[in-house]
């Protein structure tokens, strides 16, 4: 979304004159209503924005702003305007936010025009980062830090940092009301060394989407949100199936959007010995199998070149599940890169999904050119694994088949299957 001149102009004067009321310690905007990039501020509240607001941020930049409040108080950070490139991993511009100063937790990242609830730091201290390529900008950001209490436990507040053997951690409001509009929460749960955790959530009601793109749940291996660690992205009202972690951390992020809210969710986690046998159904999750990180070699494209199993049999296998359309395709290496438009998406696993307005694409790779074969601008049903970069990769025995219209009836009824 790009807001023109005049709209911007409002808005920041309408943003500043009401931030910075009794925010003098803050950085302070000049004539123009403009930022710098980056800076030390300090105080109980203060104002930051991206360098030239409410101006196009400029191209190849890193500002860092480091917050400090003071000492036994915890930082409170609320963006009031977003609009940077739109990516859905947010590879190109983005804003990252992080717990301290140095080598610290990262609460989140954030980029597009979705504006993310309260985000609150575990000490006095905070650090924001805005990095920007070369390619397209947006109008920046705005944002107002203030000092509250650690142990706060309002409407905008939740989150933290969990490491006792057994425990439970819940929504605000749950179980009295709806979880309010406009809050992000982060969970880090730490076991011991050679322990790992095992999550389950007894009740969960999250605002439903298709894509979970505006109230949901997401699960990450180790102590950052970060999509290459994602164990699954949930909503809607069925309880995710057990997740158990690869190692001695889990990150939960609850992020609500600023329209409908519902019920919530309240979970519960235990450490167990690594070596004890999993014995729950494990959620979808980033690790692909060994097959992913599979280059084309004479031995993997010279195998028998046949789809097996069914669209049932191979849907839980597979880190994603979608019908598209062929729109471009490069041979390269012995491999087909190809850029399809999708149709529907079953499963999202961890793939790329680019978005304009209502089309949906994705990249594709074709690790064997000839197998199995694709051609532009025919519709399949794609089954396959995805890459570190969020690219679906497709090998000789991935489940690839034309698309008709009958079959969208078993792909429905797959898309709420327990895996």
């Amino acid at each position: 979304m790009m807001i023109n001149v005049t709209d911007m102009d409002l808005l920041s004067l309408f943003l500043i004159s009401l931030l910075m009321a009794g925010h003098s310690s803050a950085q302070q905007p000049t004539e123009r209503q403009t930022f710098t990039c980056g800076g030390n501020l300090t105080g109980d509240t203060g104002v930051l924005g991206s360098e030239g607001f409410p101006g196009v941020y400029p191209p190849n930049s890193k500002c860092t702003w480091k917050i400090t409040v003071p000492e036994g108080k915890v930082v409170v950070l609320s963006f009031r305007f977003i609009d940077l490139e739109s990516d859905n991993l947010c590879r190109y511009d983005f804003v990252d936010v992080y717990n301290g100063h140095a080598n610290g937790q990262r609460i989140g990242r954030f980029c597009g025009t979705f504006r993310p609830g309260a985000l609150v730091s575990n000490s006095n201290k905070m650090l924001v980062q805005m990095i920007s390529d070369a390619n397209t900008a947006g109008n920046g950001f705005i944002a107002m830090f203030s000092a509250a209490e650690p142990n706060e436990r309002g409407d905008q507040y939740c989150g933290g940092r969990l490491d006792k053997p057994t425990g439970s951690f819940k929504t605000p409001n749950w179980p009295d009301r709806d979880y309010p509009a406009g809050v992000t929460c982060v969970w880090h749960i730490i076991a011991p060394k050679h322990q790992v955790i095992e999550l389950k959530f007894e009740k969960f009601d999250v605002e439903r989407d298709n894509y979970c793109r505006y109230d949901y749940v997401a699960v990450f291996n180790g102590g950052e949100i970060n999509d290459a660690k994602r164990i699954g992205k949930f909503c809607g009202d069925s309880p995710p199936a057990p997740i158990v972690s690869e190692r001695n951390e889990l990150l939960i992020q609850f992020l609500s959007d600023l329209s409908l809210t519902a019920d919530g969710f309240i979970s519960h986690y235990k450490f167990r010995p690594k070596k004890l046998p999993t014995t729950t159904a494990s959620p979808v999750t980033t690790a692909a199998p060994t097959t992913a990180n599979l280059k084309p070699t004479v031995a993997l494209c010279q195998q028998k070149c046949k789809r097996t199993g069914t669209l049932e049999s191979n849907y839980c296998s597979s880190n994603f599940v979608i019908t598209c359309t062929i729109i471009t395709t490069l041979s390269r290496a012995g491999s087909v890169y190809a850029t399809v438009s999708i149709i529907n998406v079953y499963k999202e696993g961890t793939l790329a999904i680019q978005q304009a307005g209502k089309t949906m694409s994705a990249k594709i790779m074709v690790v064997c050119k000839q197998c199995p074969l694709i051609r532009r601008g025919l519709n399949y049903i794609i089954m396959g694994q995805v890459d570190e970069d969020g690219r679906a990769k497709v090998f000789p025995n991935s489940f690839v088949m034309s698309f008709k219209t009958k079959n969208q009836k078993m792909l429905n009824s797959l898309k709420s299957k327990r895996c």
